[in-house]
């Protein structure tokens, strides 16, 4: 699949059409290339993403879990809330790691579009005029890189990965399918953290 196929398929994933999904899919086409890793279908990779929440960049999350396969519900993919559109990659059988940031060149006009514009008037993106949303998908994808992102020097992440645990029971007091390692014993039954009264 070309990287282009790639950014179409993402933006169709993620539901509209915004610079700063079409970023994420060029910082985590990035950092595969300078790792010399492959999109992870498995758990072969992590990432961690600084955004933070309720702001309008978290988009940039969508375009890394399209373009480097990490993604919540594989377990593969953190957040480390900072407010920040950058991402570290890291190959956990290694431990390298790469971290990319959104170089701000392209914001003053990213800022003065029709789309954000739009988007600052409260008006839903994909209620916006599909040729709005692309000028700035062409913006940022047509743009140097040098201009969107800034790649760091490969280092080693510290950190034990834990193995996955398989299996699942049902909790003795409500009977909902819980996984194992999220038991909790309460007297001689297994129940989930809900039912055991326990925080965590």
């Amino acid at each position: 699949m070309s990287d282009k196929d790639i950014l179409q398929k993402a933006l169709e994933f993620h539901g509209h059409r915004c610079w700063a999904s079409v970023t994420g899919v060029r910082a985590g086409l990035a950092a595969l290339r300078e790792l010399g890793v492959r999109r992870s279908g498995g758990g072969q990779l992590h990432a961690v993403l600084e955004i933070g929440e309720d702001h309008g960049g978290m988009c940039f999350a969508d375009g890394i879990q399209y373009a480097t396969g990490c993604t919540l519900g594989k377990g593969n993919m953190s957040r480390q809330p900072l407010g920040k559109l950058a991402v570290t990659v890291i190959e956990k059988k290694t431990n390298r790691a790469l971290r990319i940031s959104y170089r701000p060149t392209l914001q003053k006009r990213i800022a003065e579009s029709a789309f954000m514009t739009k988007r600052g008037q409260g008006i839903e993106p994909d209620e916006i005029p599909e040729s709005e949303q692309m000028e700035l998908v062409n913006l940022v994808w047509d743009a140097p890189e040098s201009d969107v992102l800034i790649i760091e020097s490969e280092f080693k992440f510290e950190r034990d990965w834990m193995p996955e645990t398989m299996g699942f029971v049902p909790c003795a007091a409500c009977h909902e399918l819980t996984a194992r390692a999220y038991l909790r014993v309460v007297g001689d039954k297994h129940v989930c953290i809900p039912c055991s009264g326990y925080d965590r």
